[in-house]
């Protein structure tokens, strides 16, 4: 599929209307990427750095990883000089972080708009929305299955979100559309709703093949170009299946980013020690690294821990919690080692409701994600219910506090401005600083400025009816929804693009499950 994409290189429509679109458009405000003018938190000394990563070889030889299912990736295993047992690879100690070396410490991920292209790695933090979830839920509706409708809805709202540099993925799973075209009609919105980055599907090889396809044809040809980062999911423990290694193949084979991240869950699918968790995530990562080189040296990957801890007493995962801050903090360190760009933390939290637990969570959680050195943020905002929710009021809650971390990744200026002496020496003592012309010059730029919470009086407040941040949120994202004006797309890629989902779909089953 890929390669009859590239065959239909030829001129296209469309390309002189679409860029007096562009020029007379609307403007959506975007933010640039985040770099970091502040350290990481490294709570690992040298030692315990030295310790987990001894360990994780000791896993990887002698206990093993196992790729089941999948005869092809067996032998690659074998020819590289691991020994295979059954579905069991043993990796000698070495191999895999030798492997791991060809993989690049930074990329670009490029967009549509080439404005909104992305940096991935180094001092960077690119912010992307909640993925997976399959119920949506609003102040008007409840919780309910999401539906195609509430996919396009959510990429709006991401493309209209200032402090969101990327559309990601599965914002939420459309269970009205069939399962095996539901990706196509996912990636057609990313693609048309939005100009920011997306990603690509995972949940079958041939998906994966297809938005290689489809991305093909967006961009006139990849050309060795990385236009999709997409996640790839090891089974924990120490597990990957055969449906993940396949998009992991169809990916890297075609030089598109994927994040290999085992999902964690301390005390069910890790140990409950915050050393023996990072060992098994070290292990995990660098199979999955190492894997994706022996399909193409040099393919692009992102170092992903996704960490949280069980509640004992129901077995639900908790989020927000002191355990998940250590070992994402402690992961961070240790893809740093590597050389490799780092994904984690997110809007993570385990609330019903956008209320104060899902704020108390969302809240550690992201600054977790700052300080730990993530360079690509999952789940930034949206995410409720432990993942299970996507959540409207939500996701522009958090859309708006992702300013905040914008504001305390930037350095702290110390220029004639930002020493302020002049306004020092105008006010002196016993006066204000609220007329003086330092706060004249500065005052729309000094504090950031949040478009969703309410700092009015009580009285206006009550006036206004008393509303809460869900309300005022619900409020938002309405507003948004009616202001959005789709970006400009070549009519002769549209053609294009439609005429290859149309095609797909003719082939593909009507299954729902």
């Amino acid at each position: 599929m890929v390669e009859a994409a590239a065959g239909r290189r030829r001129g296209r429509s469309g390309g002189g209307a679409a860029r007096r679109a562009e020029r007379t458009g609307m403007k959506i405000e975007a933010a640039k990427f985040i770099t970091r003018a502040i350290p990481n938190l490294e709570i690992l000394n040298e030692e315990a750095l030295e310790i987990i990563e001894a360990n994780a070889e000791t896993v990887l030889e002698e206990i093993g990883v196992a790729f089941v299912e999948n005869p092809k990736a067996l032998e690659r295993w074998r020819e590289a000089g691991a020994t295979v047992e059954g579905e069991r690879v043993h990796i000698p100690r070495g191999l895999a972080r030798k492997l791991c070396a060809t993989a690049p410490g930074q990329f670009t991920q490029i967009a549509r708009n080439p404005e909104r292209n992305v940096e991935i790695g180094g001092k960077n933090l690119v912010l992307a929305p909640v993925y997976g979830p399959p119920f949506v839920r609003d102040n008007s509706g409840g919780r309910r299955y999401a539906t195609m409708h509430d996919f396009n809805c959510f990429v709006k709202l991401g493309y209209m979100s200032k402090w969101l540099h990327h559309s990601g993925g599965t914002v939420c799973e459309p269970t009205d559309v069939p399962v095996a075209k539901r990706h196509l009609d996912m990636l057609m919105s990313h693609i048309t709703l939005s100009d920011k980055p997306f990603m690509g599907s995972v949940t079958e090889p041939s998906r994966a093949a297809d938005s290689v396809a489809m991305a093909d044809i967006l961009f006139g040809g990849l050309d060795g170009r990385c236009a999709m980062t997409s996640l790839i999911n090891i089974n924990s423990p120490l597990t990957f299946d055969s449906v993940m290694m396949g998009a992991l193949e169809a990916y890297a084979e075609a030089g598109q980013a994927c994040i290999i991240s085992p999902f964690i869950v301390g005390g069910a699918m890790a140990p409950v020690s915050v050393a023996g968790t990072l060992t098994q995530v070290l292990a995990e990562v660098m199979a999955g690294v190492a894997y994706s080189q022996l399909i193409k040296p040099g393919a692009p990957v992102i170092f992903g821990a996704f960490v949280t801890s069980i509640d004992m007493n129901s077995g639900a995962p908790t989020f927000g919690t002191p355990e998940a801050s250590q070992v994402t903090y402690g992961a961070g360190q240790l893809a740093r080692r590597m050389g490799l760009p780092f994904r984690s933390s997110g809007s993570f939290n385990g609330s019903k409701l956008p209320d104060a637990q899902a704020a108390y969570e969302t809240a550690n959680s992201l600054n977790m994600g700052l300080l730990s050195g993530v360079n690509f943020m999952l789940h930034a905002c949206g995410w409720l219910e432990g993942g299970l929710v996507s959540s409207y009021e939500k996701f522009v809650m958090d859309a708006d506090q992702l300013g905040i971390l914008h504001r305390l990744a930037a350095p702290v200026a110390v220029d004639d401005n930002g020493q302020a002496m002049d306004a020092l020496r105008e006010v002196g003592p016993g006066g204000h600083y609220l007329g003086c012309a330092h706060t004249q010059a500065n005052y729309q730029t000094a504090f950031w400025k949040s478009e969703v919470l309410d700092y009015k009086p009580f009285e206006t407040w009550e006036e206004e009816g008393g509303r809460d941040t869900a309300a005022l949120a619900s409020e938002r994202v309405t507003k948004l929804l009616a202001a959005y004006e789709a970006p400009p797309l070549d009519a002769g890629i549209r053609e294009e693009l439609e005429s290859f989902v149309a095609k797909r779909k003719e082939v593909l089953p009507d299954s729902m499950s």
